[in-house]
């Protein structure tokens, strides 16, 4: 069975079509294709409140897009979440509505909580101890997802609005540092060694520019060594040294010092990238319900 999941985040819009597949008694995301638009919802929504006429227009073409790929691929079900631009758009129900009219999809607006707990949905299928206790950091464009977890159940979580396009345009509140030292000291054992895993586009990226392999974990003076290197170089520069795409190269750096805070203040040495996100998280989803149907 084929899914669709579409992902409408702060900095870009993305789709997963994907199945669920098994292979010597572990089940895992089968990715069958993959496609990502810029469409930067948040540069609009963080400075002014909407979304422009333009962005919508683009918005639209690209969930059309979006549509078509899947019928190509005849998923058996296609479902849109979009985070934390569209939670902040002054006119996002309005925009929700004209997409709804033009290509028949709905958008559904999910908060932090029902974001993070989608992603861990597809967490379990990893092979680690999950009796030991771990945290999982996930960092967007507009927000960062934080969640601890006990004995494989989650013990408390915080969505904080501190993200890289919002760090980028200035609109991270000032005392947004403050308030993620204070949470975390309040919600984790420092005393206690905990893994550290961490989603996301730009960690995934920084896991390839690292040259690390699959559930590798990556030191944390690597990273801020990359995190360093990149800052020091003009956005020229950081695309053409490191390939990489310009809606990237911008966002970068300001994901790193996310990353890098949180593992500073939780006394981490290294992070593990299982390259899973909220599509994937979508697709499980709609996998078990569709089983759960059957029987």
């Amino acid at each position: 069975m084929k899914f669709g999941a579409i992902d409408i985040g702060t900095n870009a819009a993305r789709l997963l079509v994907g199945e669920v597949s098994t292979d010597d008694n572990s089940t895992f995301i089968s990715k069958v294709s993959y496609s990502r638009i810029p469409l930067r919802l948040g540069e609009e929504v963080f400075e002014n409140g909407r979304i422009s006429e333009k962005k919508e227009a683009d918005f639209i073409k690209s969930i059309e897009a979006f549509k078509l790929i899947t019928e190509i691929f005849d998923v058996r079900e296609l479902r849109a979440c979009a985070t934390s631009a569209m939670r902040e758009a002054e006119n996002g129900a309005e925009i929700r509505q004209a997409i709804l009219d033009q290509t028949g999809v709905n958008i559904e607006v999910i908060s932090g909580d029902e974001e993070a707990e989608l992603i861990f949905g597809t967490f379990m299928l990893l092979d680690f101890d999950k009796s030991k206790p771990f945290l999982v950091i996930d960092v967007g464009g507009g927000s960062t997802e934080v969640s601890v977890f006990e004995k494989g159940t989650r013990v408390a979580a915080r969505s904080f609005q501190v993200g890289t396009l919002r760090l980028l345009k200035g609109k991270a509140a000032a005392n947004i540092w403050e308030e993620v030292k204070e949470w975390l000291s309040s919600h984790v054992d420092l005393n206690e060694v905990h893994q550290i895993f961490g989603t996301g586009g730009n960690i995934n990226k920084t896991h390839k520019m690292l040259g690390a392999g699959h559930m590798e974990p990556i030191n944390i003076e690597k990273i801020q060594g990359l995190r360093d290197e990149l800052d020091a170089l003009p956005l020229n520069q950081r695309i053409n040294r490191f390939q990489l795409r310009p809606d990237r190269a911008d966002v970068l750096v300001p994901a790193l010092d996310i990353y890098l805070y949180i593992m500073k203040q939780l006394g981490c040495n290294e992070i593990i990238v299982p390259k899973i996100g909220l599509s994937d998280g979508m697709i499980y989803d709609m996998y078990n319900r569709a089983i759960n149907e059957q029987n």
